[in-house]
């Protein structure tokens, strides 16, 4: 199973900033001690031809540039600098790369990613570009120059705050159904429409959550099988994330990830996932959860490849 990391391309942020930015190299090295049987990559830049497929050129420049950029990082919530034009480009290319190697080997990972406030034209909520919309567009051409079938894909958007900017990039699209169970009264405000929108109240449990999930499953389940499914595996559900304001134990978690795999792996999907948000009052918890959405991952992934060998024996 392949994953794909950008954590050495730091943001630099002034003291006090809320942003988490030290989880991503601790994720990296908790992997690497604990599931050696994960292989890290070093994420790819993604081109400007690739971000093109979903931004618009004047965005593009403007991040890369700093120039008249001051209103766009207000609201992204970063100081622009060259370091966090360089990270942004690079998360996006894990998940294009996350993406590409699902695609040839069922399960891949972007260490971070989830930048899923991003809209076409502008950024927002600690999100440059939308690494998912430009991940499932670069997919979709891929697909077409090698004159397959349209590439049909679900994004299952379980961060705890909901996925406008994919909603909106995709609300025309019938190749995209975006799934989003979040936190109803939680940010952004001001929401879009998903294709599916399963909002939940503050406090909201295990049992309440998991609940809305199967009942999201259930519906995904009458539609036809994708091609690709992407996963955002957001840490922030969590009951002591300070900014999720849902109460779901580590438990409810890991029992959350088990299902959306086990929906994957039954129906033979690929999965590229990717971590989205984590805001624990400790990190070191929130990368605990995350190294078991991982585990949890490669226990699916390696019971298909066990299946594979056993139903096509040499």
């Amino acid at each position: 199973m392949d994953a794909f990391y950008s954590d050495h391309f730091v943001l630099p942020l002034p003291d006090g900033h809320r942003f988490p930015m030290q989880k991503y190299a601790m994720l990296h090295t908790a992997l690497r001690a604990q599931l050696p049987q994960i292989v890290l990559h070093e994420a790819p830049t993604v081109t400007d031809a690739q971000l093109a497929l979903v931004h618009g050129q004047g965005y593009i420049q403007t991040i890369a540039t700093g120039e008249n950029a001051t209103a766009y990082m207000r609201e992204i919530g970063f100081p622009w600098s060259e370091k966090m034009a360089e990270r942004a480009r690079r998360s996006v290319g894990a998940t294009v790369a996350a993406v590409q190697s699902s695609l040839k080997r069922g399960l891949a990972a972007n260490l971070a990613g989830g930048t899923h406030h991003a809209y076409a034209d502008k950024g927002g909520g600690f999100c440059v570009f939308n690494d998912v919309a430009v991940a499932v567009r670069c997919a979709q051409q891929d697909a077409l120059q090698r004159a397959m079938r349209p590439l049909q894909v679900v994004v299952i958007d379980l961060d705890v705050h909901q996925g406008n900017g994919t909603a909106h990039i995709f609300r025309d699209d019938p190749s995209v159904f975006t799934l989003s169970l979040h936190g109803e009264k939680n940010f952004p405000f001001r929401k879009e429409a998903s294709d599916l929108d399963m909002g939940l109240p503050d406090g909201c449990t295990d049992d309440d959550y998991l609940t809305a999930l199967d009942q999201a499953l259930h519906i995904l389940a009458e539609r036809p099988v994708p091609g690709l499914v992407i996963y955002l595996a957001g840490a922030d559900p969590f009951e002591r994330d300070r900014l999720g304001r849902l109460k779901l134990t580590a438990a409810g978690l890991q029992a959350r990830d088990e299902r959306v795999f086990a929906w994957c792996w039954q129906r033979q999907v690929p999965v590229a996932f990717v971590m989205a948000g984590g805001y624990g009052v400790d990190i070191g918890e929130t990368v605990h959860l995350q190294v078991n959405t991982f585990r949890v991952a490669l226990s699916y992934w390696q019971r298909a490849q066990a299946s594979k060998i056993a139903n096509n024996p040499r």
